[in-house]
């Protein structure tokens, strides 16, 4: 069985972003990047599927520019097989880099496709479930645990208020949640060997995809600085200030 696993890359999770000074986006001047969380939970998944025999190969993609050959190279430390940039310096949309995969899928024909169920950068949660659709395939999205037996994968998901599984029938696209393993640490022997494996390099274009997007973004700004809470004394000032102050009651 062959899996497809997809990665981004992403500003550092421990790095505290900056905003431009004129609010178009934020700062990526020397800005430690790395692999999207939830991607790498994706591949050590598929890695971990690989040791217990039921995956024979795993091949990582990536779509952006030339730098992301370095978290590819990282998820094949992790024990990807090789890996696919499709290299582009534009813009790209969500359904853009979903129909980018499609055309990786129609390539390589994997049983199984995995993805972070989201990146860190924008939040969009979208190329998985668009994938899903372009490819007809079913979907699980949000998985904590995935078991495989021949043709068929079922998923526990993370649903609001408790768990769902459910069973797929493969190819199938998985997208993994936070719970689903805790990706190891990856070896300096594994790093070198990494640098070994076989890393192609293409475009949008051989897939028949023009890059761009419909989304524009029109402002980026920092939060609101929360305000400091205060004290009461007693359940009836409590009240009084969610009431006539908060206005939440």
């Amino acid at each position: 069985m062959k899996a497809l696993v997809a990665v981004k890359r992403v500003v550092d999770a421990n790095v505290k972003v900056r905003i431009k000074s004129d609010n178009s986006g934020v700062d990526l001047t020397n800005v430690k990047m790395s692999i999207n969380p939830f991607c790498e939970i994706a591949v050590e998944e598929a890695v971990r599927l690989k040791e217990k025999g039921v995956v024979s190969e795993i091949v990582v993609v990536s779509v952006g520019a030339k730098e992301a050959q370095e978290q590819l190279r990282s998820s094949m430390a992790l024990g990807a097989d090789r890996a696919i940039l499709v290299e582009t310096n534009d813009e790209i949309g969500a359904l853009e880099v979903a129909k980018v995969l499609k055309g990786i899928v129609a390539e390589e024909k994997p049983e199984l496709v995995l993805l972070g169920k989201q990146a860190i950068d924008d939040d969009s949660n979208q190329v998985g479930q668009m994938l899903s659709a372009l490819m007809g395939s079913g979907q699980a999205t949000f998985a904590s645990q995935i078991n495989i037996e021949g043709d068929k994968a079922q998923v526990t998901r993370e649903i609001d208020g408790g768990l769902q599984t459910i069973e797929l029938s493969l190819p199938a696209v998985i997208t993994s949640d936070l719970r689903l393993n805790e990706p190891r640490y990856v070896k300096l022997p594994d790093i070198m060997k990494a640098r070994k494996k076989q890393l192609d390099v293409k475009s949008p274009a051989d897939y028949g995809v023009a890059t761009g997007t419909k989304l524009k973004t029109i402002k980026v700004e920092n939060p609101p600085e929360r305000k400091a809470g205060v004290q009461v004394s007693s359940v009836d000032e409590l009240v009084e200030k969610l009431k006539n102050e908060a206005k939440v009651i």
